[in-house]
């Protein structure tokens, strides 16, 4: 039955192509914006859509961007001070994420850093030097 129906949808559209229905569209010719919304619970889904057509965006969205600015920021660091410290604001800003979180706090983000930075401070283990 939903092959049928399949065959039978793609037969007009083919159709609808082919009688230049679609030719006027907006947007033609340009990469379709898809929005997953799949992570986002059902009864929040529409305000989130609201929020962001008014530009507001979900403090876990805008933490997770200050998170890759950060380890940005972190890989052109120029000395092992200015790399500390900035492990140190990547960290809280971690930190900060999974206490936002509404199921348990997550540390597989931290662990990442973690062994980063055993791995550079740990004699023996420091590359490049």
């Amino acid at each position: 039955m939903n092959d049928a129906f399949r065959l039978v949808a793609e037969r007009k559209i083919q159709e609808a192509m082919a009688r230049g229905e679609f030719d006027d569209l907006p947007g033609k010719g340009q990469p379709q914006e898809y929005e997953d919304d799949s992570g986002v619970p059902e009864d929040l889904r529409l305000a989130y859509k609201i929020l962001k057509n008014a530009g507001c965006v979900p403090p876990e969205i805008e933490l997770k961007k200050e998170i890759l600015s950060a380890e940005e920021l972190l890989a052109q660091a120029p000395d092992e001070q200015e790399k500390y410290r900035r492990i140190k604001k990547l960290n809280f800003l971690v930190l900060k994420l999974n206490t936002l979180r509404p199921r348990a706090v997550s540390l597989e983000e931290n662990e990442r850093y973690y062994g980063r930075l055993v791995d550079k401070t740990t004699p023996g283990n420091q590359k490049g030097r």
